[in-house]
């Protein structure tokens, strides 16, 4: 399921893999929110299904669930208008009160944290959360903004000019995996 233009380079997780760090995802995004309103939003795309994901975790061990929400960042990104291709507007649907609300953000991948930063501003449009932590499937590292996740599911040893992407069954894959890929030459 590789990217136009990318070839596979090597696989960071296999679909139990992937199974194993999302188990223990759940178990730390259920103590963030243990206390008091709380909510888990995932930001569109590939943040959405790794909440849902987790959330389903949580049901299946009978943790009682938070409010849940997704949140498209693409109006909030610094480099919209910077390439030719038109914007894919998707749903951002936050259908509770924000303001006094606990807030996991969840995200496929961490990498720059431009993402992260158009969603903390986007989620202040909605109201003033009680806090907002981040839950991230793979984290990059080569930040360029001063943002780091709470809850990491794997960090991985990647260049600069790789892509690493989260391939799971809902998004059309024949398996869940995380793989990393490089530019044809």
């Amino acid at each position: 399921m590789g990217a136009v233009g990318l070839i596979e380079k090597r696989v960071l997780l296999d679909a139990s893999g992937v199974a194993q760090v999302l188990d223990r995802l759940a178990t730390e995004v259920a103590g963030l929110v243990a206390h008091g309103p709380s909510a888990v939003i995932g930001i569109q795309t590939g943040g959405v299904h790794v909440a849902r994901r987790i959330l389903d975790r949580l049901a299946a061990r009978g943790t009682p669930l938070p409010s849940v929400g997704t949140l498209d960042i693409t109006l909030y990104r610094d480099d919209i208008g910077m390439t030719r291709e038109q914007p894919q507007v998707r749903r951002t649907d936050i259908p509770f009160e924000l303001s006094r609300t606990g807030v996991v953000l969840v995200d496929d991948v961490l990498f720059t944290g431009r993402t992260v930063r158009a969603a903390l501003d986007a989620l202040v449009d909605f109201g003033r959360p009680r806090f907002i932590r981040l839950a991230v499937l793979v984290d990059r590292g080569f930040r360029e903004y001063p943002i780091q996740a709470d809850c990491i599911g794997l960090r991985a040893d990647t260049e600069p000019a790789e892509r690493v992407q989260v391939e799971l069954v809902e998004t059309g894959a024949p398996a869940d995996r995380v793989v990393v890929y490089e530019r044809r030459a």
